[in-house]
């Protein structure tokens, strides 16, 4: 008698229904995940941007402060952060005032070599506000040197700055019987705006168009 062998039953992989086809190509939907995750990421390198942009210009506003005190030591501090991390227009204001910090503190006296050294300091402080100081310096090196032109004019720009328009006339006008050239140069200064609607100064300034002041 002839043993049956049982006959065994192919069983074929049932292919996938058109849902789960359409579930394995999640992969497209991932990539809208990206873009989330990109702007994300990009607001908060804006905001901190912002945040040290604000701290900035705050350090940059308390070094100025700190420079009209004479604070020299502080605000050198401020402008250094300054330097390191601010903008391009920030930095280079602050550069110009961290060398006048240096200067004030590398000065161990206040004995100057030359008077166009002191004059130099004299406007130094001028640029910070401290007209007081500036014009006792000023005042000394025109007792001490009274035919440098440069003094005279100085003080022109000092008391314009300051309000004290016929003092300023009075000293840029011996500024300028000192050095003609000084005529010339206050033409385009733009430490006399205040003076600019002033006849007397025009007079000074243009002699050929009128009387002389």
């Amino acid at each position: 008698m002839t043993k049956k062998v049982p006959v065994k039953l192919k069983v074929s992989a049932s292919k996938p229904s058109k849902a789960s086809q359409l579930r394995t190509k999640s992969p497209a939907l991932k990539k809208d995940v990206l873009p989330v995750a990109d702007t994300h990421a990009r607001l908060a390198r804006n905001a901190a941007d912002e945040g040290l942009y604000k701290q900035t210009v705050h350090s940059y506003e308390q070094a100025l402060k700190a420079l009209q005190t004479q604070k020299f030591d502080r605000a050198k501090v401020l402008l250094e952060k300054v330097i390191a991390g601010g903008p391009r227009e920030l930095v280079d204001r602050a550069t110009m005032h961290l060398n006048i910090c240096n200067q004030q503190l590398g000065r161990v006296s206040t004995s100057f070599k030359t008077p166009e050294e002191h004059y130099d300091y004299a406007v130094s402080l001028m640029n910070m506000g401290d007209y007081v100081t500036a014009r006792e310096h000023l005042e000394k090196l025109m007792r001490d040197h009274r035919s440098l032109d440069f003094v005279w004019y100085g003080l022109a720009i000092l008391e314009c700055q300051t309000g004290h328009s016929p003092e300023a006339l009075n000293y840029l006008a011996e500024a300028i019987r000192l050095n003609k050239n000084n005529r010339f140069q206050a033409r385009n200064d733009s430490d006399f705006r205040n003076l600019a609607d002033d006849p007397r100064f025009t007079e000074l300034l243009y002699p050929e168009n009128g009387s002389t002041f």
